[in-house]
């Protein structure tokens, strides 16, 4: 028998992701309502538009191939442009205003891949990244992989609590750690997990922040802006890139998965400039650059407006599932007045919260009620990492309202209240 194959340390440590079992149990379990993973609606995909693009494209000989050669690595410069001016009017940036230009932009498969290249790139075993607790869990398994520290930093309704972080950031300046620090992360839209968005005023302080502490080497800001586009309610604030004007501290990334197609796999950073070479370096060793396919077609859709017209109706569609879950929450828990959830602006998640003495975690008696009840969620826990002591939050999930209708969404909180029943109980008495 052929002896054992040695794995890179980096493989042996990285693991399945959590999530891949409740997708996997969504799958497997009929009429199963899933309120789990984060997926996006298919009945509100930009068919006919992507289908008038394409055909426009390859009916041009010369368009033709531009778009079914290989690109570069960095991307196709008319999109690179077109990203930069979306981030620069969202922010109302005019040219000039802010170091950042084109240059500066990268095309990624997704914004996971430049978020896996920032790891590669920046992170040593042993070094610290800082983030809201709770977190992008998938994002956790990167740092996993490449050995890093995890210290978080609480929220409240205002994203994450600055005071709480310029403590911590003062903790490591004490015990000499600073110079471990590599990365604070924030997802400062409509928040993953929780719909929290970080407050417009935490913003400047934010990278103040950064640059205060930044005195062995610059402290950088990962930016993870994945659901800006997708507000329901309220008015759009600056980006945290938006006050780093010398384009060296913040790394703003984004994807257009959300707002457009998934499948069309394409993500956006706009990054600092002595950034470009190295990120430039590795991702030729990933791919060569992204698909050049998409990006054209995804340059044509924002050309003719119709990308911009799409997120317009992708508002309205989640706006009522957004509003379909939280009424129903309302309705449903209005009995057990113990137990919170948010109600996000924009994005996919609302974040339920429950005593402490009840338990939703992966090997939990709700999870098994829930499932048997027909409904599926996301336990809280997967989005924590374990503080000084080894423990972790275990009475909180995720609810996603990104899949299903409304009248499904409604349906499923009714079975996660039934999977409830007897439980308001045994958190009252013990």
């Amino acid at each position: 028998m052929a002896s054992e194959l040695p794995l890179s340390s980096r493989a042996r440590r990285t693991t399945d992701s959590p999530i891949s079992y409740f997708v996997q149990k969504a799958i497997e379990t009929p009429g199963l309502i899933s309120l789990a993973a984060g997926l996006v609606d298919e009945s509100a995909f930009p068919s006919e538009e992507i289908a008038s693009v394409v055909a426009d494209m390859m009916a041009d000989p010369k368009s033709a191939k531009a778009a079914l050669q290989y690109g570069s690595t960095l991307g196709y410069a008319p999109l690179r442009q077109r990203v930069l001016d979306l981030v620069r009017a969202s922010d109302g940036i005019r040219p000039g205003e802010n170091a950042a230009t084109v240059a500066n932009v990268v095309l990624t498969t997704g914004s996971q891949q430049m978020l896996y290249i920032l790891c590669e790139l920046l992170l040593d075993p042993g070094d610290i990244v800082i983030a809201e607790a709770p977190s992008y869990f998938v994002f956790h398994d990167c740092l996993k992989s490449s050995g890093a520290r995890v210290l978080t930093v609480p929220m409240d309704a205002g994203g994450m609590c600055l005071d709480s972080l310029e403590n911590l950031l003062e903790s490591l300046e004490r015990t000499g750690e600073l110079d471990r620090l590599k990365m604070i992360y924030t997802v400062d839209y409509f928040q993953n997990p929780t719909g929290i968005t970080l407050a417009a005023d935490r913003r400047p302080k934010l990278v103040e922040l950064a640059k205060r502490f930044s005195k062995h080497h610059r402290i950088l800001i990962l930016e993870d802006a994945a659901y800006r586009e997708l507000r329901y309610d309220g008015e759009d604030v600056p980006s945290v890139k938006r006050f780093d004007t010398t384009n060296e501290f913040v790394i703003y990334t984004s994807t257009f998965s959300k707002p457009c197609a998934p499948g069309l796999k394409t993500g956006y950073s706009i990054v600092p400039t002595d950034l470009i070479r190295p990120i430039g370096n590795l991702k030729g060793s990933h791919d060569f650059g992204s698909s050049n396919f998409c990006q054209h077609i995804l340059d044509r859709l924002l050309e003719s407006g119709a990308f911009q017209r799409h997120v317009e109706v992708l508002r309205g569609v989640y706006r009522r599932k957004r509003d379909a879950m939280v009424g129903a929450l309302a309705e449903q828990f209005a009995d057990w007045p113990e137990v919170s959830w948010t109600r996000a602006d924009g994005g996919f998640y609302s974040w339920l919260t429950f005593p402490d003495r009840i338990e939703t975690g992966q090997e939990s008696e709700l999870v098994r009620r829930s499932v048997r009840e027909g409904v599926l969620f996301i336990p809280g826990e997967l989005a924590h990492v374990p503080d000084a002591r080894g423990t972790l939050p275990k009475n909180q999930i995720r609810l996603c309202f990104g899949v299903e209708e409304p009248a499904q969404i409604a349906e499923g909180i009714r079975r996660l209240r039934r999977a409830c029943r007897g439980m308001e109980s045994v958190a009252r008495s013990e």
